[in-house]
């Protein structure tokens, strides 16, 4: 595909499509005159004697070899020109009406010899062929053919992009006429018939070698049994290694976890023993909460048993898949990045993440990115029209002096010696003028930023004078424009280019769009239709990749012959910018990212957060893992009932839905479904993107022409595509939560396949994160929101996942508490409450409590503190960013996950959906101008309450000690070290509230004031949870009391 070629734009139901040119310069095609197949518009080619190859000596009518021995197989055996029979050359397979005295001794090629995996690829044409219509629409001409389905065999590496033959092709009239041309007719015989065992007796053997010999692709064979065969000894060495966690540092730490375990449970049985009589209500509130958060540490703590790390190899990766003379190995990528809204995810941070992308240590015909626009905004198709311009520059300037990272916005932002390492004199004059061209760079996106500000009363128009498709973000057609692709996708040094294609999805009212998660399954769509890459890299637009070298980190596990088969994803954790050297409000999540990820890895592998992680196309495509060889059982008779009885042999299915069928024979799933004839059910009703569903180790059709790829990519985001299939159930991204990330990891896990967690130095990726209060607390309602909408639904891990039985308990464990989670919300809020209550009335949770017991608590609070230490110890995180993960999870706790829970519930309950909202990613110019700027939420109420109400008991307590002497100190103090406990987490939020100017607003003081009285006021009236003692009655005593 020529990035020249236009935006193409359209609607599949509408059977609307429009290529719109003018919007940059056209380049020049190159001058294909006696250099290309004047049918397929592929290259001639040599013959084996290195002459070129001519297929008719009569006229001499340019032709390749492939349709040269396609026509002479399956066509008229006579020249499109002359009308002259071909003759047999050499190397040709012998057809019927051959001379028997043709001067051609090819002994090789008078038998023909299939083996099995061709004979798989033939069956899955026919029945593709035979069971499904490509066709959709009214047809211009009744004898348009079928365009090819082509089976695994004779897919193409992704590389040099989409050729275009003979010429341009202009507007929408030569578009559709070359989507209905086909130079092969797609073969009518059915199975069976003489046709078909002649085309299955070694056409497609011999069709395949010869485009691979005209491709220079074309070597030995290798031994299937040796995969190894030729590497030296250090290529055969693993690519990856697990290391453990030694062991001086973990046996201590999950000694104590026990220890912690059995500490705990006694002192559950001495609360629930030894109530607090004359404060009953307050006693059964604290036992329950404390109930719960047990229940929640034990969910938490036990995944983390078998924490690992790990290591990679990459000069192993290099000396087995880029071994110099040879061609390169290494699998193609397609990564993706989504952005919604240009306001909240400003274009220049989506630009460097695009230019850190296309700058990536990977060979450049096998990546390719996909931009996927989700708000149809004009902004952010010019911005990333400038982004291709700019790095034609960029992209040789990394690679040439090997900056890092490859981000410009935060290379030249770096505090540090940028001459360290750096030999070649001309680099400081470089880097001068590349900083200079930035700029320039930065001030052009900055103006288009500044004039989209105002929408023009007539929509936006394109520098052609075309209407923008999108001026209707909620009603427009499909967009796809390819920025940089096989013809003019070079840099300044004449280098090829990463693809770059922008893609905005069709939408239409009264559609069910499914927020991130259905653009991420469009962009497997396209992706599979124009490159169809085995592996995929999803990341969010202000995500930009900092370690050049991360996707071969990925590679050495998911290309590793042996641990690489059953791996769907590798996980990177989240690493940001921009945050206060503090981390107020634990931003960076260190605690989550490096002890609770380990510990997963080591059991099923770590769960998926969204963003960072490089996927095995073919597990979100749903099927299962393979199956490695089983044991063998013991047989026995059944003569002896003590070794049971001797089971019937039964060859049962697991399909791609984990559903277990009794098909005999089938070998994987593929066959399976191809068995049972249901890929319009499970893909959808597209030809070519079922078909690339089949090609296990990626690419394209090679007779597949560009624009009927284009027209099947506009085919496959059309909003009714996914209508009655399977994406969003069980292939794709999962829908059904606003975290979509968890349900996708979580449905893999569950068929089988695990996952792995690579923590590489410097760290792979690096994004920016919400350092203001307000906006922090909001993602965490996002997130919280998203696992109480998994608890409720059919996927919840409670119950989901038990038929296959292939998810580890432990890896359950860690599910089950992602999503219950923000339950916790409700005891701690009571817990954060009892203070001030016990304060206020004089009473407390527990009674007097005797030496012995006190034992107990002491005991409790070393093992607390005990895991704590260890488990920073085996982990490396420091002592600060553990003690602001526990403060922020008390500020979370009683603010973003109490409203999380309750927007569930009235989603469950009444229906009422909740709007998602978009993080801002926008930066100040000052330095962490952003964390002391006030947002107003009402999140901001309940901790702000609570934080009140407990100062004003801490003071009515003091006050009331001072009134009754010293006898009062004593019992004060337990309550005093309860509330300060309260206190000392929220400090956090209690900074966040006073800002700079150390001020908190009117508004939270008015609001918080209020709740606060009303409750106290309230509290005092009612008195409900401590018992009445009666007095006296002063009319029978007459004393006056």
């Amino acid at each position: 595909m020529e990035a020249s070629a236009g935006l193409v734009a359209g609607s599949h139901n509408r059977n609307e499509l429009v290529v719109i040119h003018g919007h940059e310069e056209p380049k020049a095609l190159k001058n294909l005159d006696g250099q290309f197949c004047d049918i397929c518009g592929d290259q001639i080619g040599v013959t084996l004697d290195g002459d070129l190859f001519v297929a008719c000596n009569e006229c001499g009518f340019p032709v390749c070899r492939p349709c040269y021995e396609y026509e002479r197989r399956e066509g008229t055996q006579v020249c499109p020109q002359c009308k002259t029979r071909y003759k047999r050359l050499k190397g040709s397979k012998r057809v019927d009406g051959d001379d028997d005295d043709e001067d051609i001794d090819d002994i090789e090629d008078e038998f023909f010899i299939e083996d099995d995996e061709n004979k798989h690829r033939n069956i899955a044409e026919a029945m593709l062929h035979g069971k499904m219509s490509y066709g959709r629409g009214a047809d211009d001409d009744s004898a348009v053919q079928i365009p090819p389905v082509i089976a695994g065999g004779r897919s193409r590496a992704v590389s040099g992009e989409f050729p275009i033959g003979g010429a341009h092709i202009h507007g929408e009239q030569m578009l559709n006429s070359a989507l209905h041309k086909r130079v092969h007719p797609y073969p009518s015989s059915e199975h069976g018939s003489a046709r078909w065992d002649e085309k299955k007796e070694g056409g497609w053997k011999e069709r395949t070698d010869d485009w691979k010999l005209q491709q220079g692709n074309l070597g030995p064979e290798p031994d299937d049994n040796d995969p190894d065969a030729g590497l030296d000894d250090e290529a055969r060495q693993p690519l990856s290694r697990k290391v453990p966690i030694p062991s001086s540092r973990i046996s201590p730490y999950r000694m104590i976890i026990v220890a912690r375990l059995v500490i705990l449970a006694l002192f559950l049985r001495y609360r629930i023993l030894n109530p607090a009589h004359d404060a009953i209500g307050l006693w059964l509130t604290s036992v329950v909460c404390e109930i719960w958060f047990a229940i929640s540490w034990i969910l938490d703590q036990f995944p983390k048993w078998f924490p690992i790390d790990r290591e990679t190899y990459l000069d192993r990766l290099s000396l087995r898949y880029e071994r110099e003379g040879e061609p390169n190995l290494l699998t193609p990528v397609d990564i993706f990045v989504s952005t919604v809204d240009p306001m909240k995810e400003p274009p220049l941070v989506t630009s460097n993440t695009v230019l850190s992308i296309l700058a990536v240590d990977y060979p450049v015909e096998k990546t390719s990115c996909y931009v996927s626009d989700d708000g149809a905004s004009m902004l952010t198709f010019d911005s990333l029209s400038e982004t291709a311009e700019f790095a034609r520059k960029w992209v040789p300037f990394c690679k040439k002096f090997n900056i890092e990272p490859r981000a410009p916005e935060n290379y030249f932002s770096l505090k540090v010696d940028y001459l360290k390492d750096k030999v070649q004199p001309t680099f400081v004059k470089e880097r001068r003028a590349m900083k200079r061209e930035y700029e320039e760079f930065k001030v052009r996106i900055n103006s288009m930023v500044a004039k989209s500000m105002k929408v023009p009363l007539q929509g936006w128009i394109m520098q052609d004078g075309t209407p923008w498709p999108g001026n209707n973000t909620k009603d427009h057609p499909g967009m796809i424009q390819v920025f940089l692709g096989h013809s003019g996708g070079h840099d300044t040094e004449g280098n090829e280019l990463p693809r770059l294609v922008y893609v905005s999805r069709e939408k239409r009212p009264g559609f069910q769009h499914h927020k991130k998660a259905g653009a991420m399954n469009s962009l497997i769509r396209v992706s599979a239709v124009l490159t169809n890459a085995p592996f995929m890299l999803n990341l969010d637009c202000d995500h930009y990749i900092n370690n050049s070298k991360a996707i071969r980190e990925a590679m050495c596990f998911l290309m590793d012959p042996q641990t690489g088969k059953k791996v769907c994803y590798v996980q990177f954790p989240q690493r940001f910018d921009g945050i206060d050297r503090h981390d107020r409000y634990a931003n960076r999540n260190t605690v989550f990212f490096d002890i609770n990820m380990k510990g997963l890895d080591g059991i099923q592998g770590p769960v998926y957060v969204g963003t960072g992680c490089v996927f095995k196309r073919q597990a979100l495509y749903g099927y299962n893992p393979p199956k490695g060889p089983k044991r063998p059982k013991m047989v026995s008779c059944d003569c002896c009932p003590c070794f049971g009885r001797k089971r019937k042999d039964k060859k049962y299915k697991h399909g791609a839905n984990g559903e277990v069928g009794a098909i005999e024979g089938a070998e994987d799933d593929r066959e399976l479904l191809m068995s049972q004839m249901n890929f319009e059910k499970k893909f959808g009703q597209s030809a070519i993107f079922v078909t690339s569903t089949l090609m296990e180790e990626g690419g394209v059709p090679p007779s597949s022409s560009p624009a009927a790829l284009l027209k099947e990519a506009i085919h496959v985001i059309s909003c009714g595509y996914e209508d009655k299939t399977e994406w969003g159930l069980e292939c794709g991204w999962i829908y059904g939560s606003i975290t979509e990330d968890i349900l996708t990891g979580f449905k893999m896990h569950c068929r089988g396949w695990r996952s792995i967690y690579c923590m590489p130095n410097p760290p792979a990726f690096k994004g920016s994160a919400p350092i203001n209060l307000s906006d922090r607390l909001n993602q965490v309602l996002r997130w919280a929101l998203g696992s109480v909408e998994i608890f409720f639904s059919r996927h919840s891990p409670l119950m989901y996942g038990y038929k296959e039985g292939k998810l580890k308990w432990l890896e359950r464990f860690a599910y089950v508490n992602t999503t219950i989670y923000p339950f916790t919300s409700l005891p701690l809020l009571a817990y954060c409450t009892l203070p001030a209550v016990c304060l206020l009335t004089d009473k407390f949770i527990m009674p007097a409590i005797s030496t012995w017991a006190s034992l107990y608590f002491i005991a409790l609070f070393i093992s607390i503190f005990g895991t704590g230490i260890l488990e920073l110890r085996w982990s490396g995180v420091s002592i600060e960013e553990w003690w602001r993960n526990e403060q922020f999870w008390v500020i979370g706790g009683v603010s973003a996950h109490l409203f999380a829970v309750i927007q569930g519930l009235l989603k469950v309950l009444a229906g009422i959906d909740t709007n998602f909202t978009v993080t801002s990613k926008a930066s100040e110019d000052e330095d962490f101008a952003e964390l002391y700027a006030f947002k107003w939420t009402t999140l901001l109420i309940p901790p702000t309450t609570i934080l009140i109400i407990n100062l004003v008991g801490v003071v009515a307590g003091i006050s009331d000690a001072i009134n009754n002497g010293y006898q009062s100190w004593g019992p004060l103090f337990g309550k005093l070290f309860f509330a300060f406990w309260v206190i000392v987490h929220l400090y956090p939020f209690l900074k966040g509230l006073m800002g700079r100017q150390n001020r908190t607003p009117t508004i939270v003081v008015i609001w918080s004031v209020l709740l606060a009285s009303i409750f106290s006021l309230l509290w005092v009236k009612i008195d409900p949870f401590v018992m009445k003692t009666k007095g006296p009655d002063t009319k029978q005593c007459g004393i006056n009391c």
